[in-house]
């Protein structure tokens, strides 16, 4: 009797430790391994060159300079809403929603050679491939945050203070990593076996940027638009962006909810198609 009662202990306790999300224990079993590859990767891009990771400054700055001057000084854009309408408070509101445009389309444009640039991984060793689409998305991140510190940066100058919410952006930014980590394993899979994804993926994140409310908010469209542009899965998270780190305002709850819930089914799904795909992968390549 103690002995069934003791293995049934037992049974019930590996029970608890299975891990409901096979993409979190993958993440948690490889952390090691994936620092030292994120690690290598942000200091691999600017390795050789003259100003180094100053670049990871510079190069937000310069875009968003242009915009600026595009947008708020030629064609006289104005921010619906915004008392601030100088040039500067343009563009704040601009670049908020730049540095989540920026974060998904780095992943989605090194999604689809993801695999195919490390060919070595896949034929000569044993290497959990998986784990390349974390360290893709905290590449993404890294810079993200660069440009986020930034955007404080300008923030302070405009107004003298930067916004108490902008500590929430962590917890607004959840879905949108969710977002990325399985658009990254999706399309790495397909660009193995369909090499014109990558082409696709190009004309794509062109296309998104225009059909973001990145140059404009959402309640500047028309009702029905507004409706139709919701279907943007970056949509939201960019309005909630801009209401954390530039309004001032708190995330919405239900955007929360909703967006870590559905992040972590299509993760999970993501991976699962990732894992089952990457099979055939050294016969194609």
């Amino acid at each position: 009797m103690k002995s069934q009662t003791f293995l049934g202990n037992q049974r019930m306790t590996k029970l608890c430790r299975t891990p409901m999300l096979k993409f979190i224990d993958t993440g948690l079993q490889h952390r090691n391994l994936i620092f030292k590859l994120s690690e290598r990767e942000i200091l691999g891009r600017y390795r050789g060159s003259l100003f180094g990771i100053f670049w990871s400054f510079l190069q937000p700055l310069l875009m968003l300079a242009v915009y600026t001057l595009v947008f708020s000084t030629v064609f006289k854009t104005r921010w619906p809403g915004v008392v601030d309408q100088r040039p500067i408070g343009f563009a704040i509101n601009l670049f908020s929603g730049l540095i989540v445009f920026n974060l998904i389309s780095e992943c989605l444009t090194k999604a689809p050679s993801l695999v195919l640039a490390n060919p070595s991984y896949v034929k000569k060793v044993v290497f959990p491939l998986e784990v390349l689409s974390y360290v893709t998305v905290i590449c993404a991140l890294f810079h993200g945050l660069i440009s986020i510190f930034v955007l404080m940066v300008f923030q302070f100058f405009a107004s003298g203070k930067i916004t108490v919410t902008i500590w929430l952006l962590p917890i607004t930014w959840i879905p949108l990593l969710l977002l990325a980590l399985a658009s990254t394993w999706i399309f790495s899979a397909l660009g193995v076996y369909i090499r014109d994804v990558g082409q696709a993926i190009g004309a794509f994140v062109s296309m998104l940027m225009f059909i973001s409310p990145i140059f404009f908010p959402l309640t500047a469209l028309p009702a029905r638009w507004q409706s139709i542009l919701a279907f943007n899965p970056i949509a939201p998270i960019i309005e909630q962006t801009r209401a954390v780190a530039v309004s001032g305002q708190y995330p919405k709850l239900m955007y929360i909810l909703a967006g870590i819930s559905l992040g972590l089914i299509l993760c999970e799904v993501s991976y699962k198609f990732f894992m089952k795909a990457k099979r055939g992968f050294a016969d194609v390549m």
